[in-house]
Formats: structure tokens, C-alpha cells, sequence
């Protein structure tokens, strides 16, 4: 017998391979999936401006766009996206050696300069989520940024959550909204949570009015809740992107003078991080806050707490806004 020609695959081994592959991919929770595509946009768009080859990525490529962006990221955030790049080189028939040295070292760098734990996310107060509603104009384009970040604060959702709420799986009640999230970072299972979002006691920002609004002004009864907005007016069909998020609150945010430090940059994750410090300040309970923001650990929600150490029924009525 010749070993050194194996047969192909019998019909039967070749759809035990193809299963596998499935397998593999639904291995991956859907918010995990959405970030790697995130991630190679990002990557994408860096080499587009630097004149740079994305795929086939080269580890020297990606070594100099993880020393880019390495002040920036916390280091889980740089090797998930070495993670993404790879995979979708390889998918396009071109494995990437993320042990090379450009890659493997750059990220030891970056890891002892900058710490591993990368920079804590500004947490967003409620005065400042005001100032962020109403720099957010009367259009399409406004009615969604107000949503959306309205929603992102009061359902302390990971921005992963958000790009992924479907319009279909949001529950209307007397008292507000329920959202349904399907699956997320912390759900590998795919149980899915349910979020509640009550109504604020000020219109002007109340999370639940603002998305009543953005989506009777988009017309949109089903699919992705958080859409593009084209340079024509236009509610196109796609989902935003991760990253998509992140633009909208700094350009929001510099248009309300919102700045961060070096230390706490503005960043999405500032919203859920100002959900469970301005919970804690309104007298929410350990319980409840979790219960709210589904962490599992209480170190873990604990970390997001900048100051006040401070009871309720539904904690999202109990933001101020």
C-alpha cells in the first residue's frame, strides 16, 4: 500500500470532516464571531491607509499594526484580533504564523510597556449621558446615536449586545422594553438573558422613549435594531459594526466636550462601566446590578466601581434619566 498518496476521503469521511468544520465554527458564540469581523475591518481599514497589503496578512504586517495600536487596547483585545486576522487568512487559503516573532514579541512588548491590563474605560456619569443626548440632532442619524447610547447605559450592554439587539426580540410593556439577547461574551452556551428597560423620568432622555423613537423613524419592524445610516439620509439594511459604536461616542462626545484621560479614555465600555457605578451611587444592591448586567462574578462588577459604594427594584429606573 502507498502511504505516500492517500486516498481522498470516502463520501462518508468527507461529511464527517464537514461536520466537524460546522462544529468548530458553532463553537464560537455569535458576539464572538461579530467582534473577529470588527476586528479585520479595523485591520483592513488601518492597512488601506498605511498602503498596505490586510490579506494575505504577513507577520510583519500585523506586527506593525498591533505596535499601532498597542497603546490603546488592552492586550485581550490585541490578541483577539491576531486571533481574527489569522482566522480569516487562513479561511482565504493563507495560514499565518501568529508564533513569528513580529507577532509574538510585539505583543510581550506591548505587554510589559504599556501592562497588560491595558487602560480602564472612562466611566460615563448620567450628567454626561445627558450632555451626549442632546448634541444628538433632530434626524436619522440623531435619533439613532440617542438610542443607542441611551439604551447601551441603561441595559449595560458590552457593545457586542448592542450591534446584535434584533427588533423582533424586543418585548414592549406598559412599564417599558424588554431585550432579548441571544447569546453574548459571557453566554458560551447560548442560553440567552433578558434585559429590562423601564422608562426614565425625563423624556429627553429616556432610554426606552429614544428607541420608540429612532425606530418609527427608521420604519423598522424586524431585523438588526442598529443600523448605518448613509450619506443620503437613508436606514440601510446591515447592522452597525463593534467599532461603528466606538466612532459614534467619540464624535458624540466631542461634540459635547466630553473628554477622557490617559488613563480613562472615552471608550464604549464606559457606559456599562457607568450603569454599576451610578447604580452603586443610587443605593442599587450588589444583586440586583449583576442581575442586570449578567456578570457572573462579583469581583469582576465590583472592578467597575470608580468611588461610591452605596437598594432597588428595576435598576435601569434608577439611572436619573
Amino acid at each position: 500500500m502507498d502511504s505516500t498518496n492517500p486516498k481522498p476521503p470516502n463520501a462518508r469521511v468527507a461529511m464527517a470532516l464537514a461536520k466537524s468544520q460546522a462544529y468548530q465554527d458553532a463553537a464560537d458564540a455569535p458576539a464572538t464571531l461579530r467582534a473577529y469581523a470588527s476586528d479585520v475591518a479595523n485591520f483592513e481599514a488601518w492597512c488601506q491607509r498605511n498602503s498596505l497589503t490586510a490579506l494575505p496578512a504577513t507577520p510583519e504586517v500585523v506586527g506593525a499594526y498591533l505596535a499601532a495600536a498597542g497603546e490603546g487596547y488592552a492586550m485581550q483585545t490585541l490578541r483577539r484580533r491576531v486571533a481574527a486576522i489569522a482566522r480569516a487568512s487562513g479561511v482565504a487559503g493563507h495560514p499565518l504564523d501568529t508564533k513569528h516573532p513580529a507577532i509574538r514579541e510585539t505583543l510581550r512588548g506591548i505587554g510589559r510597556i504599556h501592562g497588560s491590563r491595558g487602560r480602564k474605560a472612562a466611566a460615563l456619569t448620567t450628567s454626561e449621558l445627558k450632555a451626549l443626548s442632546r448634541v444628538c440632532e433632530d434626524s436619522l442619524t440623531g435619533d439613532r446615536d440617542r438610542a443607542l447610547l441611551l439604551v447601551a447605559f441603561a441595559g449595560a450592554l458590552r457593545r457586542s449586545e448592542l450591534v446584535g439587539l434584533d427588533a423582533e426580540k424586543l418585548t414592549w410593556f406598559e412599564d417599558g422594553v424588554k431585550l432579548l439577547l441571544e447569546k453574548s461574551k459571557t453566554d458560551k452556551d447560548g442560553k440567552g438573558a433578558e434585559v429590562v428597560i423601564v422608562y426614565g423620568r425625563h423624556e429627553a432622555t429616556c432610554p426606552v422613549r429614544a428607541l420608540r423613537l429612532w425606530l418609527d423613524a427608521a420604519k423598522i419592524s424586524f431585523g438588526p435594531v442598529f443600523r448605518k445610516v448613509n450619506k443620503a439620509g437613508r436606514v440601510e439594511a446591515r447592522r452597525l459594526s463593534e467599532d461603528a459604536v466606538r466612532q459614534i461616542l467619540l464624535r458624540r462626545a466631542a461634540l459635547a466636550g466630553i473628554k477622557g484621560t490617559l488613563g480613562e479614555p472615552v471608550s464604549p465600555h464606559g457606559l456599562r462601566a457607568g450603569f454599576v457605578t451610578t447604580a452603586y451611587r443610587n443605593g442599587v444592591s450588589d444583586e440586583e446590578i449583576m442581575g442586570h448586567t449578567r456578570h457572573r462574578s462579583l469581583t469582576t462588577m465590583r472592578s467597575y466601581v470608580r468611588r461610591a459604594k452605596l437598594k432597588s427594584t428595576e435598576p435601569a429606573g434608577k439611572l436619573g434619566l
